[in-house]
């Protein structure tokens, strides 16, 4: 998974031959944000909707009506080739009246999406670890608020003879920071495991 993905929404118009393309690139959480974000561009009257997404292993593109391989691919190759992760570009095309052949059109859609991509701002994509906690009753109180502090987020809990066990998840840059204050807290009675799993 890449480090990093957009801050926010970015566009860049490309005119070639009399054809326009404009690429729309935003940061995605999911396949479902996705999804939303080309149902509402697909109601923009236009000649096509090429796109493509990636988030961590997942990946899909479309040409849209374009001759196969002309457009989506090409999309999903600046994505890739900026190292970009929770993305999806679509490039929006209005046909000009003069055939770009399928060279030209892979030039215009993959250049079109890398130069909105090149210029886009970047934030970096926070990576999840889930982890389980196990500690006595009386720490619960604490343990939340260390929570809260390291941007963690319950995933469930329950109590038993043993104490209380939590499951939750936390962003990866954190995890040691929390494993230390609360093996302090617990004078390292608190056992704490990571699932070793990236969401």
């Amino acid at each position: 998974m890449s480090g990093f993905t957009l801050a926010s929404k970015a566009e860049h118009l490309l005119e070639v031959k009399q054809s326009r393309f404009l690429a729309n690139a935003f940061p995605i959480s999911g396949v479902e944000d996705a999804m939303a974000l080309l149902d509402v561009a697909r109601q923009q009257p236009a000649t096509h909707h090429c796109w493509a997404y990636r988030v961590g292993n997942n990946y899909r593109f479309s040409d849209d009506g374009e001759p196969s391989g002309t457009a989506g691919k090409p999309i999903l190759s600046a994505i890739d080739g900026q190292q970009l992760d929770a993305v999806i570009v679509i490039v929006t095309r209005w046909y000009g009246g003069i055939n770009l052949g399928t060279g030209g059109l892979v030039r215009a859609y993959g250049g079109a999406a890398a130069e909105c991509l090149r210029l886009a701002e970047r934030k970096p994509l926070l990576v999840w670890l889930e982890a389980k906690l196990q500690c006595d009753f009386s720490l619960t109180g604490s343990v939340h608020m260390l929570l809260q502090q390291y941007q963690a987020e319950k995933l469930g809990e329950s109590f038993n003879d043993q104490g209380w066990q939590l499951h939750f998840r936390i962003p990866a840059q954190y995890l040691s920071k929390l494993a230390t204050k609360i093996n302090d807290l617990s004078r390292g009675s608190a056992m704490l495991s990571s699932c070793d799993e990236n969401l």
